[in-house]
């Protein structure tokens, strides 16, 4: 698991739950398996570009402003 795999997947767990759903809830809007949806918030996968966009769209965000929010200076800070 890398430092970059652990962000993203907290990024899309804070998403999810800002809009109230399960990881189910989530798997469904963006035709994914909820067991994947949990391995990508749990930092064990890292989706492609395919699903990343699909996981965007879900959310009801571009999949720049997604990548976005896991981007991470080295103090922690958002980059950009």
């Amino acid at each position: 698991m890398t430092e970059l795999q652990t962000h993203f997947g907290r990024a899309v767990r804070h998403l999810r739950e800002e809009r109230g759903w399960s990881q189910e809830q989530l798997a469904e809007h963006a035709d994914l398996n909820r067991g994947f949806v949990g391995d990508i918030e749990r930092g064990k996968a890292m989706p492609s570009l395919a699903t990343l966009a699909k996981l965007a769209t879900a959310l009801g965000v571009l999949p720049s402003a997604l990548i976005a929010r896991f981007e991470r200076a080295p103090d922690g800070r958002l980059a950009g």
